[in-house]
């Protein structure tokens, strides 16, 4: 039912199902091609806007502040696809961030009291510091029963689409609007169509879960793209779209990728600013773009483009790439051969090395985004070092060698890291990751060195099976988000200098730096003793396998901390011993006294470990 393939576009969606391809156009059939679509959908795209920004607020809460900004919006109504929304999208978010400012109840519900004493732009800045990613949250609305739902649907007295745009926007506030009015649109079709079936449970879970798998996944990578967005500058933002958009859209010109790639750019920044209806209707400009010039950019959108405007969008997303093309005869000498390079990097630098990125991608698409950066970033390097010596060119002409070192070096960091995996299976690989980066960020606190590298345990099970080309596409990949959100978190509140380093300095390279990172020597753990770090109970023999799992983890993450730089063989018999007690406690008749005797062995094990700490 679900097909694993490698898409990149202007989301770069990894997962595609082609359940959801079908959600799309079962829903896109039930809807007419409006050439008003802003004017039909304004209240549901407000909607998305206060939500994401207003996060605690009930549904009925949210649609009081709609309804005192549908006023004001009725100037962007009028507006047509190919007119510019801008002046008037920028006036309403500064009406609805007085509006908020002027309710101080509403302010002092939600600490906005630091934003609301600046203005205009920081203001807008500081609101969004303050939206929060409940990615631990439920992923879609859920009612409590098919009945429940069916009946709701069928009363109409908040439609079923209303309350699922409410639900995700306030659990999802980086998610794009549009795909937010899409997925809501399709969710809806799925609960009416379901509600005619005899069993309505087989069918919700067939139909809507791939729909709450898509929102959760385009949810990461919008936050991450925002993050990218506000960490680096312009150029690194530009350079990830010209990628992707390459990658996709393999028979497409330069200047044509080139001009696409500042468009996604600058809608990107729209989005990520959470300015909903502009981002909607830039969105639906965007695509009409690019169905206008299906010829030149990819055959495979063509049944997209044939859809309804809020459905068109997703569906190119979520396309084929498009066959790579016979690029024997363009080999990439150019850029390490000619003895004008230098000449061509000196004048004009920022589009020479674009070109050079977009002709290794169009030659290697099997490659992840990550890497072909590291390259082009390699590249650049080189050109720095060898264009100021007498022979530049005998220089720069072993450029072929050092590209491919570069994927080499990615490539067998992935091998080994799942040769590993492969080793000591999940559980095992798992609390080795928590070894390692206990070690790198000692500063975070068990409980979120388990969740982060439970993430990563998570995508070594994903993509290690995989052949070695998806396998190496797929780690990079996920490593990405991974490590995104792990730096999002040091921006909210500073792990410590190696971890900001390899967040900071290269968004590129930021993945080998993590791999590279050593123990954090300058932390100074807490003093903790081993009856605070091991506190058996006889819960444990009820828990689940993942809460058990959890508190062996937390046991060796604390053991970490106090003694960062010991093997991981040192902390090995403490964590054998506790697997072994708690099954043989749990077995005996006397589990509690079991466990007070056993745990007090265990403590003078782990004194023995940090006596000479």
């Amino acid at each position: 039912m679900k097909t694993v393939r490698l898409i990149f576009f202007l989301f770069f969606s990894y997962i595609k199902c082609q359940t959801l391809q079908r959600s799309l156009l079962d829903t896109a059939m039930q809807h007419n091609n409006s050439q008003n679509y802003l004017e039909d959908n304004v209240r549901d795209i407000i909607s998305i806007m206060v939500a994401q920004f207003l996060q605690n607020l009930t549904y009925d809460e949210v649609q009081t502040i709609v309804l005192d900004l549908l006023d004001f919006a009725d100037k962007c109504k009028s507006l047509k696809l190919h007119e510019s929304p801008s002046e008037c999208t920028y006036q309403l978010m500064t009406t609805f961030l007085e509006h908020i400012c002027n309710n101080q109840g509403m302010v002092d519900k939600h600490v906005f009291s630091d934003c609301c004493n600046i203005t205009n732009t920081a203001r807008h800045k500081c609101f969004l510091l303050h939206k929060k990613d409940y990615a631990g949250h439920s992923d879609v609305f859920e009612f409590p029963n098919p009945e429940q739902i069916c009946e709701m649907d069928k009363e109409n007295q908040v439609s079923v689409k209303e309350r699922h745009i409410y639900e995700t926007s306030r659990k999802h506030p980086f998610l794009f609007g549009p795909t937010i009015l899409t997925m809501s649109a399709c969710y809806e079709t799925a609960i009416q169509s379901c509600c005619k079936e005899e069993n309505k449970t087989e069918c919700f879970q067939i139909k809507l879960e791939p729909i709450r798998k898509y929102i959760r996944e385009i949810s990461l990578r919008h936050h991450h793209l925002c993050e990218i967005g506000i960490k680096f500058n312009h150029k690194v933002a530009k350079a990830v779209e010209l990628v992707l958009l390459t990658k996709k859209q393999l028979k497409a010109n330069f200047s044509e990728i080139a001009k696409l790639a500042v468009d996604i750019k600058n809608l990107h920044q729209t989005c990520c600013e959470g300015n909903a209806v502009a981002c909607v209707f830039g969105r639906s400009q965007l695509m009409n773009y690019i169905c206008s010039k299906q010829a030149i950019l990819s055959s495979k959108i063509t049944p997209c483009c044939a859809l309804p405007v809020p459905f068109r969008g997703e569906c190119i997303i979520n396309s084929e790439n498009d066959d790579k093309p016979d690029l024997s005869s363009l080999p990439l000498s150019r850029f390490t051969e000619d003895q004008f390079v230098c000449k061509q990097f000196t004048d004009k630098q920022d589009d020479f090395l674009q070109e050079f990125l977009y002709e290794y991608s169009r030659r290697h698409p099997e490659l992840a985004l990550p890497v072909i950066l590291r390259v082009v970033t390699v590249y650049q390097n080189l050109l720095g070092k060898c264009c100021i010596l007498e022979d530049p060119l005998e220089c720069y002409s072993h450029g072929k060698e050092v590209f491919q070192r570069v994927v080499l070096e990615s490539h067998e960091h992935v091998k080994n890291h799942c040769d590993l995996h492969e080793k000591l299976g999940d559980s095992n690989f798992h609390d080795r990751l928590i070894v390692l980066y206990t070690k790198k960020a000692p500063q975070l606190s068990a409980q979120e060195l388990i969740k982060f590298t439970k993430n990563m345990a998570a995508a070594a099970t994903k993509c290690c099976p995989l052949s070695d080309e998806q396998q190496f596409v797929c780690m990079e990949d996920m490593a990405k988000l991974i490590l995104g959100a792990l730096c999002r978190r040091h921006e909210a509140e500073p792990i410590n200098v190696g971890v900001g380093h390899c967040c900071d300095d290269s968004y590129a390279f930021r993945k080998p730096c993590f791999d590279n990172l050593q123990v954090d020597g300058t932390y100074i753990s807490p003093p903790v003793s081993c009856d605070q770090i091991i506190s058996l109970k006889e819960d444990l023999c009820k828990a689940q396998e993942e809460e058990y799992q959890t508190e062996k983890q937390k046991i060796l993450s604390n053991l970490v901390k106090q003694k960062p730089y010991a093997t991981e063989m040192q902390f090995q018999p403490i964590i054998v011993n506790f697997t072994h007690l708690v099954k043989m406690c749990c077995q005996a008749e006397e589990s509690a006294m079991c466990f007070q005797e056993e745990e007090s062995k265990l403590i003078e094990k782990c004194q023995s470990l940090l006596g000479d700490k």
